[in-house]
């Protein structure tokens, strides 16, 4: 991933293709790159690091062609580097590609291809595409792209050039963004609306399963099967920034929405084809030393502290190991009791974090293995561990973290099932049932986000209060502690998440009337319990909030309101609970006038102690 485009017509394309990428760069990338059809050959110049490489590289020797596609890379598969950049070529360098997403299925197809005599040069699962397309083609890159996307498994946005039909380009979509520029004697493919604004308002946007052929005069859509598909004309009144988020008002509120697809990237890849299990081929731990393993470290700052919380309930259920979490600040100055027989797992969404990184080196000093869980290809935290999870969410640009905390627990459970595999813990019944529900919560986040009005009618009510309180048990109380921060971080409310149970203790000075509680009650095993405690607040007159899944539609009788989440085995609620509080605390900051995407006084990665 991050960012496509290409450009067909009259005009020089590489001007256009670098402009376009530039318009892309909010998005974020590790390096970039264009091919364009030029003297009868495919030029292909990519360069590792920031757009000003690639240009500077192509500084006196500007590409000659009409046609060419272009892309910027935030790292997946492979660390960024030259020959990992896109595009990617095939054997013959009679084809270029640029994509996307995550093709799951890439090392079968990648083997198959070898077998058939293809050389890869890069690490990258988009490689396979080209070779794809070399390997089955039949004079017409349309039909042949039809019948490389049935081979595909996996989320792209891909667009083909050819050299022996300069005269067109081929694009297909599913699971990620891709949008066509409709121009006069010329036609544009873009990732993202904002590349395509200095020349064309007239857009076609792609969904799910279609196909976009561009000649210089005309656009055809095309379905699964090939049949053309009416598409309607969606001319873009939006200002270029407001592009930049897709038309929503806050890159926050865009990122809440791109999480069903954050999820689907990673989880691609990773659970075994028939549903029994998960695969981490990224993970080299031996055999002997995850048996012997007697404690895991699970240690992280912030957002990904609380990831981290929900991280400790799962592996020490699925797995049966003694899990402690630490903040990473504090960790290494606690002489913690860590030895090579410890798992130390960090959390870091940009894998810079100065505590996290500090962590990391204390528990290797000391002899523990180091598994990371990270969003950035080669950052520092993915090169000092031993082994990396990659979250896949794609670049987060609001300081409010959000696609990157729900990733974060799918590397949680994945990790956790990983373990529960290995240490023979969990059942084979039990193992398909949880790993069946992960593949549906993409679908069920989706569903939340349809059904938000509650929680803008509940913030119209509140927007003046100027404390909160958040409650819950087991992974609720996790759960509780994100919602608490978002709201503080990015809307400026005083707010507190206290483990349900420890109200009486203390806490119930400070509910009186009037107070907002959240009050988190998705765990079946818990719930009379946690009832009593909404009973307890609902007693000093407090206002309560309930979150539930449907199945649990008693606490309506007690709480004041309630927003219900869609039901899913009782260990993955807290990725559905946990979007209807990223919006809670979105919208309440919107309310009160604050700056959403840029909170006071925070920063993106915190990069010093």
């Amino acid at each position: 991933m991050c960012g496509i485009v290409g450009y067909l017509g009259q005009r020089q394309a590489a001007p256009i293709l670098l402009e376009g990428l530039q318009r892309l760069e909010y998005r974020g990338y590790d390096s970039a790159g264009v091919a364009v059809i030029e003297n009868n050959a495919i030029r292909l110049d990519k360069k590792v690091g920031k757009l000003v490489n690639l240009r500077e590289k192509l500084n006196g020797s500007m590409p000659q062609s009409t046609v060419g596609i272009g892309h910027t890379r935030w790292a997946t598969h492979g660390k960024p580097s030259d020959r990992n950049a896109h595009p990617h070529l095939d054997c013959s360098g009679r084809f270029a590609v640029v994509h996307n997403g995550i093709i799951e299925n890439y090392i079968t197809l990648r083997e198959w291809l070898i077998s058939k005599g293809h050389q890869f040069r890069s690490e990258t699962d988009t490689e396979v595409l080209p070779h794809l397309v070399e390997q089955l083609y039949n004079g017409d890159l349309v039909e042949t792209m039809l019948r490389v996307v049935k081979k595909v498994d996996g989320s792209f946005a891909a667009v083909a050039l050819a050299l022996d039909e300069p005269g067109r380009l081929v694009a297909a979509r599913q699971d990620s963004p891709l949008v066509v520029g409709l121009g006069e004697g010329e036609n544009f493919l873009a990732s993202d609306i904002p590349a395509l604004l200095s020349h064309t308002r007239q857009t076609y946007i792609l969904e799910d399963g279609e196909f976009a052929v561009l000649t210089r005069e005309r656009v055809e859509v095309l379905d699964r099967g090939g049949s053309r598909v009416d598409k309607k004309i969606f001319h873009v009144k939006w200002e270029a920034a407001q592009a930049e988020k897709d038309g929503y008002a806050h890159f926050m509120l865009k990122e809440i929405h791109e999480q069903p697809r954050a999820l689907r990237e990673t989880l691609g890849g990773r659970i075994a084809p028939d549903g029994s299990g998960v695969v981490l081929d990224e993970l080299n731990i031996p055999e002997q030393q995850i048996q012997d393993i007697n404690k895991i470290f699970i240690t992280a700052c912030g957002t990904a502290f609380h990831a981290g919380v929900v991280g400790k309930y799962i592996i020490e259920d699925l797995a049966r190991v003694p899990v402690e979490v630490d903040i990473a600040s504090e960790f290494r100055y606690r002489n913690p009791l860590v030895d090579d027989k410890t798992l130390v797992i960090v959390i870091s969404q940009s894998g810079e974090t100065a505590d996290t990184l500090a962590a990391l080196r204390e528990a290797r000093r000391k002899g523990a293995r180091v598994v990371a869980v990270t969003n950035v290809v080669d950052s520092s935290v993915a090169r000092e561990a031993d082994d990396v999870i990659y979250t896949h969410a794609g670049p987060e640009i609001a300081v409010a973290s959000t696609k990157a905390y729900s990733t974060q627990l799918i590397c949680m459970y994945l990790l956790g099932l990983y373990l529960a595999q290995k240490r023979g813990t969990l059942s084979a019944e039990e193992t398909a049932r949880i790993v069946g529900q992960l593949k549906k919560l993409p679908e069920k986040v989706s569903a939340v986000l349809e059904n938000g009005k509650e929680i803008k009618d509940f913030v119209r009510r509140h927007v003046d209060c100027p404390s909160f309180f958040f409650i819950g048990r087991g992974v609720d109380y996790a759960v509780a502690m994100e919602g608490s921060l978002k709201l503080k971080e990015i809307s400026y409310i005083h707010a507190e998440a206290y483990a349900a149970g420890e109200l009486k203790h203390g806490t119930l000075a400070l509910i009186v009337e009037g107070v907002p509680v959240v009050a988190l009650a998705t765990q079946e095993t818990l719930f009379e319990k946690t009832v009593s405690n909404i009973k307890e607040v609902k007693a000093r007159e407090a206002t309560v909030l309930a979150l539930a899944p449907h199945t649990l539609d008693e606490v309506a009788k007690v709480a004041d309101e309630v927003i219900y989440i869609p039901q899913t085995h009782p260990a993955l609620t807290p990725v559905l609970a946990v979007v209807p509080l990223q919006l809670l605390a979105y919208h309440m900051a919107v309310a009160r006038g604050c700056d959403v995407d840029q909170p006071r006084n925070l920063a993106k990665s915190v990069t010093v102690e």
